[in-house]
């Protein structure tokens, strides 16, 4: 079926990462995508991690329709009041010193203006991040991102360097009594890092939940101490929200749960809903010297009216729905389903993150806790099968991850049904393939 579509597709297109997921997809709604059959498909990944709202959204279809008609795009130099009352409205969501805003497309742009404004900023080049980042395919949010795509291409910018991530599952720094030792790894990292450095750490870029390297959720303290090793040294802290924000782990912002802010903050995917949307917001100081010392990021789609009316319909609709207040509640329910998979299935190794943001992590047994690749693939297409999209970490080693993010706006009874397809896609292939163990 579809399989002059499929021809074409090897005819004609660029193939730029893993293979396409095997359904033609026609159109989406809410919660779910639609194939060219008409057959509904369960959508836990939001999309790209990006539609919060779910598909074809009310609001943001009248918002799109309404901006497209009216004004959507200005030479670079111009500027309109959605642009400042988007600024208005997200800096009001955030704490009072982040008080800037620089409106953008894509969460690498956005990424890629936070590390230029933070090497302008303190005068050094030095770009951290962790050894399971994923920032972007530009080439400065590239070079800081580690878990993929580094080889081949030659020289990453220079100065970046990589700190462990914190997972608690798999890291080897212990305690006597077996619990994870975040703040010896932590100490242990930033050594390294302070023996590679040439002297001119600029700022540290991390996710407070890394999602393409693995759902890794930061322990609690974990970015307050983050924070004042960069102070020690003169760096900023950057931090990558793209998503993480806006409401996704159940509080507006992933650094609430640790009350800590960003010297820079990066936001994209969510800001959208799933439309090319992305932020940079910093304090009036940064931004003042960036200024004085000739900041330039002059690009096609720089403050574009519908960008900013789009962001701005969104932070709307969190708000009027409460919207961060259910992904805490949904997320709750999420993750009482998913750990009670754990303690039912050898292979299910771990289960961590936070709202409707969290991953499951299966393993060949609990003992060993082996990567099962092979597994991953194995239930992600059962799955499919049974109509629910899920996304397996496509990281050599940790393809037995999966990332699940529905949308805020997903029922109950929808997030219970995926999990429900979820258990019986996982049971149907450990009791047809004795390669992957008994549960």
């Amino acid at each position: 079926m579809d399989t002059t579509f499929w021809d074409e597709a090897d005819r004609l297109l660029i193939r730029y990462g893993a293979g396409f997921t095997p359904r033609v997809i026609e159109r989406a709604s809410g919660a779910h995508v639609f194939d060219r059959q008409g057959t509904p498909i369960l959508d836990f990944t939001s999309g790209q991690m990006s539609a919060i709202l779910g598909h074809a959204h009310p609001d943001i279809v009248a918002t799109v329709s309404s901006a497209v008609a009216s004004l959507d795009h200005l030479y670079s130099g111009m500027l309109s009041a959605p642009v400042l009352e988007l600024a208005d409205r997200l800096t009001s969501t955030l704490p009072p010193v982040l008080s800037k805003m620089l409106l953008l497309t894509t969460g690498a742009e956005a990424n890629e203006a936070a590390i230029k404004m933070a090497k302008l900023f303190t005068g050094r080049y030095e770009i951290v991040s962790f050894d399971r980042s994923w920032h972007g395919m530009t080439q400065g949010a590239a070079s800081a991102t580690f878990s993929a795509g580094r080889r081949g291409y030659g020289p990453p910018t220079p100065g970046n360097l990589a700190l462990p991530a914190p997972n608690a599952y798999r890291s080897p720094f212990r305690s006597s009594d077996g619990s994870y030792d975040w703040e010896a790894e932590l100490a242990y990292g930033f050594a390294l890092v302070d023996r590679q450095s040439a002297g001119s750490l600029a700022a540290c870029l991390v996710e407070p939940v890394l999602s393409s390297g693995g759902i890794i959720d930061l322990p609690p303290g974990y970015l307050r101490r983050l924070k004042e090793m960069c102070e020690e040294r003169g760096m900023l802290l950057v931090l990558d929200e793209a998503q993480t924000g806006l409401g996704r782990t159940g509080t507006m912002y992933a650094f609430d749960r640790d009350g800590v802010t960003p010297d820079i903050l990066t936001l994209s995917k969510t800001l959208g809903a799933g439309l090319p949307v992305a932020a940079v917001v910093t304090s009036a100081g940064i931004e003042q010297v960036c200024h004085d010392r000739g900041f330039l990021f002059y690009t096609t789609h720089v403050s574009d009216p519908l960008a900013a009316a789009v962001a701005l319909t969104v932070l709307e609709v969190i708000e009027r729905d409460e919207l961060v207040e259910r992904a805490a509640r949904l997320g709750g329910q999420l993750a009482d389903r998913l750990l009670a998979l754990r303690d039912r299935y050898e292979v299910v190794g771990d289960v961590r993150g936070r709202g409707l943001l969290q991953g499951v992590e299966l393993v060949k047994d609990k003992k060993s806790k082996s990567a099962a690749d092979a597994l991953g693939a194995a239930v992600t297409s059962a799955c499919l099968e049974r109509g629910l999209h899920m996304n397996i970490v496509q990281l050599p080693g940790m393809g037995g991850i999966f990332r699940i993010a529905p949308p805020l706006t997903i029922t109950e009874d929808e997030l219970h049904t995926g999990v429900d397809i979820l258990e019986s896609a996982l049971r149907a292939v450990l009791d047809t393939a004795t390669e992957f163990g008994e549960p």
